[in-house]
């Protein structure tokens, strides 16, 4: 892949790459997001798409190249770095004996700028689902509800894992408003798809991730 411009981006991998144990993760990589832009990573599977969004969000440490965030090396124990970086790379871990609207109020709890739990519930259609526990949702419904978490609480970044995985159509379209919405806000988003209507409606840009 060619080196991305970097001059003020918000979110940059300079040449980025991950080994392990001799096998190449994901080869020399370079990317650069504005704020209020969205990427779509592309690839098939195992290009090294869900390993640049690891790295990228700071949990992954690259084997080669840096990771900046505004400038600085993105660090996963910073403060700075959590309070910016949103994710769905793996889901959220779910109590078992919370409901849905005990989840997101946990979450909102924690961030001063978050918005009401009833706007996280209506966002992704889960009102009539509030009171429902972890094991009452089908795999789509809690799909939903790893998304309603992670677009619950302020972000500047937003990385989103194969956001669509289990969802109909008209629930892709609840997915594609909140990251819409999320860019007019100034967030940066990076979003691995193997949808292409998706990525038609929301991406900025197209990166290929292992070429």
């Amino acid at each position: 892949m060619s080196p991305a411009g970097t001059g003020g981006a918000l979110l940059v991998a300079e040449r980025a790459s991950l080994v392990v144990d001799g096998a190449t993760l994901l080869p020399e990589t370079s990317v650069a997001i504005d704020a209020g832009e969205c990427i779509a990573l592309l690839g098939s599977n195992g290009a090294g798409k869900t390993t640049l969004l690891r790295l990228l969000s700071g949990r992954v440490r690259p084997s080669g190249g840096r990771v900046l965030l505004r400038g600085r090396p993105v660090e996963e124990r910073e403060a700075a770095t959590r309070r910016a970086m949103a994710m769905l790379i793996e889901p959220p871990a779910l109590y078992p004996d919370l409901t849905i609207s005990d989840h997101l109020a946990l979450v909102t709890a924690l961030w001063d700028d978050a918005g009401p739990v009833e706007d996280a519930l209506a966002r992704f259609e889960l009102v009539a689902l509030r009171d429902r526990f972890p094991h009452e949702l089908s795999s789509g419904q809690r799909q939903l509800a790893h998304l309603a978490l992670v677009f619950a609480r302020p972000a500047e970044v937003l990385l989103l894992d194969e956001p669509e995985q289990r969802l109909d159509t008209d629930r892709r379209g609840l997915l594609a408003e909140a990251i819409l919405e999320a860019r007019e806000r100034g967030t940066a988003v990076a979003c691995a798809s193997h949808d292409p209507e998706l990525v038609e409606r929301i991406a900025d840009r197209r990166v290929r991730v292992g070429e």
